[in-house]
């Protein structure tokens, strides 16, 4: 079973957690940041006759509290709307 979201929703799976800093310091589970970054695995057919501008397989930047959390066959994942997301990252 695929994923289809609806209107302009957006489903992300978000990157994974930093498990180290730079200097080598393993983060602990209480103190790791929840991830504003993510590759887009299905969007919508868009609202009120409005395309979509992102894609899949797209890299975004989303706001720190955006989307609604999902756990998908063992994945984790949000839905959000478009609007929700910030920034698409390109090579």
């Amino acid at each position: 079973m695929k994923m289809k979201p609806i209107n302009d929703r957006v489903v992300v799976k978000p990157a994974p957690a930093d498990t180290k800093t730079k200097g080598g310091i393993i983060i602990p589970d209480t103190a790791k940041e929840k991830p504003q970054r993510g590759e887009v695995v299905a969007v919508g057919p868009g609202k009120d006759g409005n395309m979509m501008t992102v894609s899949v397989g797209d890299i975004v930047l989303y706001g720190k509290y955006a989307g609604q959390e999902l756990n998908y066959d063992s994945q984790d994942y949000l839905i959000m709307r478009e609007d929700d997301i910030l920034i698409i990252l390109e090579d």
